[in-house]
């Protein structure tokens, strides 16, 4: 009877039935691994982004001109605050499965009867909690110090959670792919800090040659720190709408790749 009951649970769940108890297990699991070290995952980066911000002011503030209309620290402000959030939700998708499998428990999140796509929305949830959190806590600071109101609040939320889909779901390959720590600072030091730091985040690419703005044209990280800038001060160096398009598509190939990874175990099963 016990045998019986077991297939008619398996055979619920090949027609797609959610494991939502796993689901949220899991989701809850990746959002207390940040929230236990909270100086680490949520202070330290608002520390970081303020230290950014005083620097620049310090250093080129005073002798820098308006850009888009708006003083530059500013302008620079939705930058710092997207790069940060992008650069925490990498960290806490590829650091958990990392971790898990250096130490060897990846098992206990493969073992429970979770589907790829159950265990991809888990790792996101946490990545996505860490970003949003992080972007409060600056827009807060942003608001007490600068007096930078948003201008629009729900567009700029709308490309900070895309934009934390997008590099959780970026973590989740990487970590699947890297085998120990070194592969994954090679990870974010070729590929995650490059994106953030050329994609105008510090500038307008209007600044730039032609080849190099074509270029950042087709970094998604691009039109996610833009689409931020938008929803903040209210300009941006392309409309919003294409770069919520191209924003779009690329978390959904993200997040393909990643789940196609979880689903079939690449990587991670003996």
């Amino acid at each position: 009877m016990a045998d019986r009951g077991y297939q008619v649970e398996l055979g619920a769940r090949r027609f797609g039935q959610v494991n939502w108890l796993g689901l949220k297990a899991l989701a809850w699991r990746e959002v207390k691994r940040f929230l236990v070290v909270w100086t680490q995952t949520l202070l330290a980066p608002l520390v970081t982004a303020a230290l950014f911000l005083m620097i620049f002011n310090i250093a080129i503030g005073p002798r820098r001109g308006d850009v888009m209309g708006v003083p530059f620290l500013t302008f620079l402000a939705p930058g710092i605050m997207m790069m940060t959030v992008i650069q925490n939700a990498f960290a806490n998708t590829s650091s958990s499965i990392v971790i898990a499998k250096v130490q060897g428990n990846i098992v206990d999140t493969l073992m429970p009867p979770l589907s790829g796509l159950e265990i991809l929305l888990g790792y996101l949830a946490g990545a996505v909690a860490r970003g949003t959190l992080v972007a409060l806590g600056i827009g807060l600071g942003l608001m007490a110090v600068l007096q930078i109101v948003p201008a629009h609040p729900l567009v700029a939320l709308l490309f900070i959670v895309l934009g934390a889909a997008f590099l959780g779901g970026l973590g989740i390959v990487a970590g699947v792919f890297a085998d120990k720590f070194d592969q994954m600072a090679a990870i974010t030091n070729f590929i995650v800090t490059p994106l953030a730091f050329l994609s105008g985040t510090f500038y307008s690419v209007e600044a730039l040659p032609p080849v190099l703005k074509a270029i950042s044209h087709v970094n998604p990280v691009f039109y996610l720190i833009d689409g931020v800038r938008f929803g903040v001060i209210g300009t941006s160096d392309s409309p919003p709408l294409p770069g919520l398009a191209v924003c779009s598509g690329a978390t959904f190939a993200v997040c393909l790749l990643a789940w196609v990874m979880l689903r079939t175990g690449y990587r991670l099963k003996p």
